[in-house]
């Protein structure tokens, strides 16, 4: 049950950050249901075992000075499985967005609002939560260095990338 315990603390550290982040943009409702679905059994257990279990393979996943990233394969089926559901249930994921036409080929779809910004807010409330506090004077000065080290991995519309990149100062 430890390790459960320790997620359960993350996730509530997580959504508060999140919550704050997401009231300064007046997305008052995506602050308050932000993540719920990660407190799902077919999210929670896995990600547990993933973050906090024997193996811990949060190591994986802290390879990154400024934040959060995922690797693409974990090895760790049921993980996966849950990242997949989480994404697909959460708009705010840039994997959201991203579907397949007719003939099989990837179609890239423009982020809408207010996941964009929800998505943002999530980016600053996990560097947070994992105590990447950015200068008072430059809320997304974290957020930013992440986004360089990782931002080419994300599959994004141009015009979602330079909206992002126009909010965040690159």
């Amino acid at each position: 049950m430890k390790k459960e315990i320790k997620y359960l603390q993350y996730i509530l550290k997580h959504k508060w950050y999140v919550l704050v982040e997401c009231f300064k943009s007046g997305i008052y409702l995506n602050g308050l249901t932000h993540d719920m679905s990660k407190l799902s059994p077919n999210e929670f257990f896995p990600y547990a075992n993933f973050f906090y279990g024997e193996n811990n393979n949060y190591k994986h996943c802290t390879n990154s000075k400024h934040g959060y990233c995922k690797p693409i394969s974990t090895g760790d089926s049921q993980f996966d499985l849950a990242w997949i559901e989480h994404c697909k249930k959460n708009k705010h994921h840039w994997q959201a967005w991203v579907t397949k036409n007719e003939k099989g080929e990837e179609k890239l779809l423009p982020i809408q609002e207010p996941y964009l910004t929800e998505m943002i807010c999530d980016w600053v409330g996990a560097g947070k939560a994992q105590g990447h506090n950015s200068p008072k004077d430059d809320p997304y000065f974290n957020v930013r260095n992440w986004y360089m080290e990782n931002g080419s991995k994300l599959k994004l519309t141009e015009e979602t990338r330079k909206d992002i990149e126009k909010r965040i100062g690159i």
